[in-house]
């Protein structure tokens, strides 16, 4: 592939990916993308083989941006509880930080490709386990330094740590309230002081 042939790949891919994200995969019409990117269908499918390779590249580039960032949060200085907290805070600014990608990819997409795409469903449902994985990770190295204490295994607190927050994101984006978002993290913050804090 030639550099212009990767930057047009690329820009195609930035510019459409907010839009899947919006409207789902069946609410994208092909006008929205030709519209948004200033390009051809024709030159937009001598990219990508069709609408599906396109929404799935739209949700790994925004999947790509969530997960870096959470990197970076959970790669703060300190121990196990530094980085939950920097996790923390990092969701309750969540709804601005996925304002450009046009809202939560995880939710959006996940809900929306259940009953009508098999290859976004699963893609969606591997990013949830890379997220629990990394939480998950956190916690362990956090035990095993004898930081914290766990009441459970390492991967089920991550698991049930990562749906509370994603219940937040959810009832923030369906009433248009922070509050959920905010209250909710607030409490997660003081559950894993109960909890886990030795």
């Amino acid at each position: 592939m030639t550099k212009k042939a990767e930057r047009t790949t690329a820009y195609i891919i930035e510019t459409v990916a907010p839009i899947f994200n919006r409207h789902g995969y069946i609410g994208t019409s092909m006008s929205d993308l030709t519209e948004a990117t200033g390009l051809t269908k024709g030159a937009i499918y001598g990219n990508f083989e069709n609408k599906e390779a396109l929404a799935l590249s739209a949700f790994e580039y925004n999947r790509n941006v969530l997960l870096g960032t959470i990197d970076e949060k959970l790669a703060v200085d300190g121990g196990a509880l530094d980085k939950l907290y920097s996790l923390i805070q990092f969701y309750k600014q969540y709804d601005v930080f996925t304002l450009p990608m046009g809202g939560c990819p995880i939710l959006n997409v996940g809900v929306d490709a259940q009953g009508n795409n098999k290859l976004l469903a699963a893609a969606v449902k591997e990013t949830i386990k890379d997220i629990e994985g990394k939480i998950a990770l956190v916690l362990e190295n956090g035990a095993n330094a004898q930081e914290i204490r766990l009441p459970v295994p390492p991967l089920q607190f991550a698991k049930q740590l990562f749906t509370m927050i994603q219940g937040a994101v959810a009832m923030s984006t369906m009433t248009r309230d922070r509050k959920y978002l905010i209250n909710t993290l607030t409490y997660l913050e003081h559950l894993v002081r109960q909890e886990i804090k030795k």
